[in-house]
């Protein structure tokens, strides 16, 4: 059922998981803190998102799940085989298009974690929110998020800058969009169960 305000109240926020064929999404937890410590404190995957610094330590990784709970938006742990490999979220800085987001340990990269991450998301978004699209970036040095936006039907907008703590400065970002209509017709790709 598509609800008339994007956001929902967080109280129910806080009970969605996803699973897909292989991937559990849910919410990060203190319990997790040496596992997200682990996967972002990699340089290589700290360097690809906006908000972290490098080195990221565990008391980030503590913050960083404490804030969750407090956040106008979506973060999940995604689990394989019930072991962390990475984050994934929507946040809604824009309250009529939310901004997915992802990234995950180095040696999970390349096996469709990301795509099969990606899809969960965007099901939930469309399902779930009166949203027209869904937008996201990627640093134009970083094919393989390009190549994952672009497996689910994303569009390229532009390009912009952006500051990315772990580098120290600001750094070109390819933008894209998914919109309704397009992920509507791409709906084959299967669906994530929702509890």
């Amino acid at each position: 059922m598509l609800q008339e305000h994007p956001i929902k109240p967080l109280r129910e926020l806080r009970t969605v998981v996803l699973e897909t064929a292989r991937l559990v999404l849910r919410q990060p937890t203190l319990a997790d803190v040496k596992a997200i410590a682990r996967i972002v404190a990699d340089k290589r995957v700290a360097m690809n998102l906006r908000r972290v610094p490098h080195p990221y330590t565990l008391d980030d990784a503590a913050r960083f799940v404490s804030s969750v709970v407090a956040a106008d938006g979506m973060t999940f742990l995604i689990e394989h085989k019930g072991a962390a490999i990475g984050l994934a979220s929507l946040t809604w800085e824009r309250q009529d298009a939310p901004e997915l987001g992802y990234c995950f340990a180095v040696e999970h990269w390349g096996k469709g974690f990301g795509t099969e991450a990606a899809r969960a998301l965007i099901d939930f978004a469309f399902e779930e929110f009166a949203i027209d699209e869904v937008r996201s970036g990627a640093r134009v040095v970083n094919p393989a998020s390009r190549h994952v936006l672009e497996k689910c039907g994303f569009q390229w907008t532009g390009v912009e800058l952006h500051r990315f703590l772990a580098l120290g400065s600001s750094t070109p970002v390819d933008r894209f969009r998914l919109e309704r209509t397009v992920w509507s017709s791409l709906r084959n790709w299967g669906t994530a169960r929702r509890y």
